[in-house]
């Protein structure tokens, strides 16, 4: 657990959560042009191979699986990133109601 206030964790993964959800979702986007490109660049190299076999081809190459494992990758850092800012939320709260309750008694 960090010294720094809950506001100053929550804005530090806030910022790594928007980097990372920008990576994935660029990765995700260009997935069809990406494709697309290895396609194009398999039938200009071997010309007559049909589109299905070249696209089958890319699908099955080891580069199109690396393509594919960072795209997953980016989305489980973005989405743990997420997660971690829910917990800060939660923590947040809890820390507000614990105050709220002490004050309560206080009064008592």
């Amino acid at each position: 657990m960090s010294n720094e206030p809950v506001s100053e964790q929550y804005r530090i993964v806030a910022k790594q959560w928007t980097e990372a959800e920008a990576a994935a979702s660029l990765l995700e986007d260009t997935k069809s042009a990406m494709l697309s490109t290895k396609i194009r660049q398999l039938i200009e190299s071997e010309p007559g191979v049909a589109l299905n076999r070249a696209e089958a081809e890319v699908k099955a190459s080891p580069e199109w699986r690396e393509w594919i494992t960072s795209m997953i990758e980016a989305r489980k850092k973005a989405n743990l990133l997420k997660v971690q800012l829910e917990y800060l939320k939660m923590r947040h709260s809890e820390q507000q109601s614990l105050e709220a309750s002490k004050r309560a008694e206080m009064r008592l």
